[in-house]
């Protein structure tokens, strides 16, 4: 997909309602406004930042980079512990043969095995409960802080999102390239015009096209976190930080104080002075965090924050953004390609293909109970549609994947339409037909063979497409390659069905 923004207008010495504006306008780099062409995840221009209606504002009007709209939350933000404990996917078990069975299969796994669960944060600590977030008793007991339906029509590609998240939480946009994620926090930020519906934070309307009503995008008190950073490359990481401050009417000297804090708290103390060339792409995320957080914002966007660091740095970054993330009391929505950033970080995760909502949850939910094609394989489960009449399930047909009526026994009875999974790692195969307690037995072909981990994944075609995980030695002992036929198995109690 491709998109052209354009920054949006930015309207010097006006004020929302009930605050004064006063100040200098100063133009940085990259002062004209900059289309962005490609894919959903094309950085976002950023808008200068200022207070929330009510306060003064004496800003500059600055299009460069930093300008944007970076309004932040404090240090002193309280309550909020990062999501629970997840455990890691079954690893298979070379040459474990099922249960009163020949010796003819390897069986990946022990018995037992359920759909793998994702690896999260510490459990929250019992003395700061978390928020609950999901579920149905949620939303009686939960103030809401954002209420938004995000409306974007723009011929080729539309998005309709509806959007609750209470104070304190988390919330993960996760999607494919193309979804809308992008989209969807530009929108937010209000770099993006509503086609329709509207944003709500806080009580305040910031954006109703029905009402002809926008609060422009330097007014509200909104904080990203770009993907790219953004940093004035002419600044030190102190001064970066304290330009935030500096439109929010903080003299000089207080707002370096107030700079060089932030840059203590996120360990970069001793970085103060350095040029964002001088930085590595995990300090300068970190300095890009700092002033996105110092002017104290209600809402923080992060774009695909670690998407450009290198494995080692991430799990640094990961873990130092978990941490802010936990003690900041108002709304946070990251927008991710990556799970684990997604189910480390966040309390809840909405799924997008194509501009909508396909799926909404706690990320073990998710994990555990995937609704789509996407997920499944994000989590490493194979799914299927069907029709369960008790125990015993007819697959819907798939062009290509599943042949109709393709019947799977499961561990879960069920009435009507339903979603079947189970993991690679509970797929034994045989060179023959196996003569085990297995219900689900299918002739199938090795089309595909690759490295997972340290495991060897299997593409298996045959009545229904799965995929299959065995270690090295048990592809050596089957004598596997492209080409070979075998059957698969997989036993009932390890496949789950669930309603559609």
């Amino acid at each position: 997909m491709s998109t052209s923004e354009t920054q949006p207008q930015q309207t010097p010495d006006t004020r929302p309602p009930g605050g004064p504006t006063s100040g200098p306008q100063v133009r940085g780099p990259e002062a004209s406004g900059r289309q962005a062409s490609g894919s959903e995840s094309s950085p976002a221009q950023a808008q200068p930042g200022a207070r929330p209606p009510g306060g003064p504002t004496p800003r500059p009007e600055a299009s460069a980079p930093e300008a944007s709209g970076v309004q932040t939350s404090g240090p002193e933000a309280s309550g909020r512990q990062a999501g629970g404990s997840e455990s890691s996917p079954a690893q298979a078990q070379p040459g474990v043969r099922s249960p009163g069975g020949p010796t003819s299969g390897v069986q990946t796994s022990g018995p037992g095995v359920s759909a793998p669960e994702i690896p999260g944060p510490e459990a929250p600590s019992e003395a700061t409960p978390r928020p609950q977030t999901s579920g149905p008793e949620a939303s009686a007991v939960q103030p809401v802080a954002l209420e938004a339906r995000l409306v974007v029509d723009r011929g080729t590609f539309s998005l309709d999102l509806a959007l609750t998240v209470a104070p304190g939480e988390v919330v993960a946009l996760l999607g494919p390239n193309g979804a809308g994620k992008t989209t969807a926090l530009r929108a937010l930020a209000g770099l993006v015009p509503l086609t329709g519906g509207h944003l709500r934070l806080d009580g305040e309307t910031l954006e109703e096209p029905a009402s002809r009503l926008s609060v422009p995008t330097e007014r509200r008190p909104v904080g990203v976190v770009f993907q790219d950073y953004l940093l004035f490359p002419h600044l030190s990481a102190l001064d970066n930080v304290a330009f935030g401050l500096r439109t929010h009417g903080r003299g000089k000297a207080e707002a370096r104080e107030e700079a060089r804090a932030w840059l203590d708290r996120v360990g970069l103390a001793e970085h103060a002075g350095a040029r964002p060339r001088a930085l590595s792409g995990g300090q300068a995320q970190r300095v890009a965090l700092a002033r996105a957080l110092a002017p104290e914002p209600r809402l923080l966007l992060l774009d695909e924050p670690m998407a450009a660091l290198d494995a080692r740095t991430r799990l640094e970054v990961r873990t130092t953004l978990r941490r802010h993330l936990a003690a900041f009391d108002a709304v946070a929505v990251l927008v991710t390609h990556d799970p684990l950033d997604a189910m480390v970080l966040a309390d809840r995760l909405v799924v997008l293909e194509q501009g909508r909502a396909v799926q909404e949850g706690a990320p073990a939910d998710i994990a555990r109970r995937p609704r789509s094609d996407y997920i499944a394989r994000l989590v490493g489960l194979n799914l299927f549609r069907g029709t369960a009449e008790g125990h015993q399930v007819r697959l819907d047909g798939e062009s290509g994947t599943v042949e109709a009526g393709t019947p799977l026994a499961t561990d879960d009875s069920n009435e009507g339409p339903v979603f079947a999974a189970f993991a690679p790692a509970a797929v034994t195969v045989h060179r023959s037909r196996p003569d085990t307690s297995a219900r689900n037995a299918w002739p199938v072909t090795v089309v595909g063979m690759e490295l997972h981990g340290d495991q060897v994944r299997l593409d298996l075609a045959g009545p229904l497409r799965l995929t299959a995980d065995l270690t090295p030695a048990a592809v050596a002992e089957l004598g596997l390659s492209e080409g070979s036929e075998v059957w698969a198995s997989v036993k009932a109690a390890q496949t789950r069905a669930y309603p559609a």
